[in-house]
This record gives C-alpha cells, sequence and structure tokens, in this order.
C-alpha cells in the first residue's frame, strides 16, 4: 500500500467524521434538513440501483445453447478404459 492510497484512507475517514458531527449538531438543533437530505440521499441511490438492476436485467443478452453431440457408439475406446469397461460387463 502505498502513502497515497493511506492519505485517500484519511481523507475519507476525516469527512465521514466530520458529516456524522455535522449530521448530530443538526439533530440537537431539531433541523428538519438533518434528516431529510441525507434520507433523500439514500433513497435516491437505492433507487439508483434498483433501476441498474432492472436494466441490467430487461437488457442482458442470452445465447442460446447449442446442442452437446453425442458420442458415435462405434468410435474406439482409449486404453486405459478398456479394463474398466469390461468389469462393468461382469
Amino acid at each position: 500500500m502505498n502513502d497515497t492510497s493511506r492519505k485517500q484512507g484519511w481523507a475519507i475517514t476525516g469527512g465521514a467524521v466530520f458529516l456524522g458531527l455535522l449530521f448530530l449538531a443538526g439533530l440537537l438543533n431539531g433541523s428538519y434538513l438533518a434528516l431529510a437530505v441525507p434520507v433523500a440521499i439514500l433513497t435516491f441511490f437505492v433507487l439508483g440501483l434498483v433501476a441498474w438492476v432492472g436494466h441490467t436485467i430487461a437488457t442482458v443478452q442470452v445465447e442460446a445453447e447449442l446442442p452437446v453431440p453425442e458420442a458415435e457408439p462405434s468410435a474406439p475406446v482409449p486404453a486405459e478404459t478398456e479394463p474398466a469397461r469390461e468389469a462393468a460387463a461382469d
């Protein structure tokens, strides 16, 4: 892990802590927006995921499976399997 990744990790952690404190301050002040904005963001995020999954399911292209050809009965049997075939016939 390089130094840039660690800095990005600490920046994300600091941003999350800052937003958490901001949210807590909004709740303690009784602000309607402190609840409405995160709920709206989360709702739109989940709806976006659902729309993406639906679009993926609706536009997937499935190729038809080709039938597997059956082996011909007169095909030569490898030498390794002949004893097993004889033992199965007994």
